[in-house]
C-alpha cells in the first residue's frame, strides 16, 4: 500500500507512527499543506499528523476530504487528542500514535476500503443519467440538457461536465481534472481546464454559470447547492405564474 505521511516532524515515521517501520508499506513524507498533494500522487492512504496542532490538523483533514483527493484520510492522534475528534474532521479513520503494527495495518486497509466504496459514483445509477438540479446528463447518448434545453457540447466539455456532476460538491484541482479527462499522455497545460470551464459556463448561460464553482487557489466543483437553489427558484416562479389571475 502506498502511504503519504503529512507531517513537519524531523524523524517522520519513527516519531509520528513508529509501527509503520515494521510494515511493508511504501511511505512518502510531505509537508502538512494541501498543495503537497494537489499536483502529486496521494497514494492509497494519507496520514495526517494530528498529535500536537489539533486545529491545523482538523482544517487540513477537512480540506483533504472535500477537495477530491482520491486517497483515504487517516488522522494520527495521541490519546489525549481523541477528545477533540468530531465529524467535521472528515476523516475515514483515526489511529493512535502508540498503536501496534497489526492495528495500524488493519485500520489502513479498512480506511482504504471505505473510501473506495464511497468514491464510486452513484449519481448516474438511473440508467446512466446524472442529474444536478435542472441539469440532466445522459452518458449513453452523450447528451446534456438544462431545463430541457439541449446543450451543444464538445466531447471534452461533455466529459468534464459529466465528471463534475458525478461528484457534486467535491473540489478537483486543475491537475486532477486534466488527468481524469485528458489522461496521462496529454502534454498540454492546466490552462486547458480553465478554457473548457469558461466555455461550459458560457453554454450554461448567465443564470446557471455558477453551477460550476471556483474554489480559489484549489480548482473547480459542481455546486450542488447552486443547482438545487436555482431549480427551486424556477419551480417557485412557474408556480406563481401559473396561479396568477388572467388579465
Amino acid at each position: 500500500m502506498r502511504l503519504v505521511l503529512m507531517t513537519s516532524a524531523r524523524q517522520a515515521t519513527t516519531e509520528v507512527l513508529p509501527a509503520l517501520g515494521l510494515l511493508a508499506h511504501q511511505v512518502r513524507v510531505v509537508a502538512p499543506e494541501l498543495s503537497s498533494l494537489l499536483d502529486g500522487d496521494a497514494g492509497d492512504v494519507v496520514l495526517v499528523d494530528a498529535r500536537h496542532d489539533l486545529v491545523s490538523a482538523r482544517t487540513l483533514c477537512a480540506l483533504l476530504s472535500s477537495t477530491g483527493v482520491a486517497a483515504s484520510v487517516v488522522a494520527v492522534l495521541s490519546e489525549g487528542g481523541l477528545v477533540a475528534l468530531s465529524a467535521d474532521w472528515g476523516v475515514d479513520d483515526v489511529v493512535l500514535d502508540t498503536a501496534g503494527p497489526a492495528e495500524v495495518d488493519a485500520r489502513l486497509k479498512w480506511a482504504s476500503a471505505r473510501r473506495l466504496a464511497a468514491s464510486t459514483p452513484t449519481a448516474a445509477d438511473d440508467g446512466g443519467v446524472t442529474k444536478a438540479g435542472e441539469l440532466v446528463i445522459d452518458e449513453h447518448s452523450y447528451s446534456a440538457k438544462l431545463r430541457g434545453r439541449p446543450l451543444d457540447l464538445t466531447y471534452k466539455e461533455f466529459e468534464l461536465l459529466k465528471y463534475l456532476a458525478q461528484h457534486p460538491g467535491r473540489v478537483f484541482s486543475r491537475a486532477q481534472l486534466l488527468q481524469e479527462i485528458w489522461g496521462y499522455d496529454y502534454f498540454g497545460g492546466t490552462r486547458t481546464v480553465d478554457v473548457h470551464v469558461r466555455r461550459l459556463r458560457a453554454k450554461l448561460g448567465t443564470e446557471h454559470e455558477q453551477l460550476i464553482g471556483t474554489v480559489r487557489n484549489v480548482g473547480y466543483k459542481l455546486d450542488q447547492q447552486v443547482a438545487d437553489a436555482t431549480a427551486a427558484a424556477n419551480i417557485a416562479a412557474e408556480t406563481t405564474d401559473s396561479g396568477a389571475p388572467l388579465r
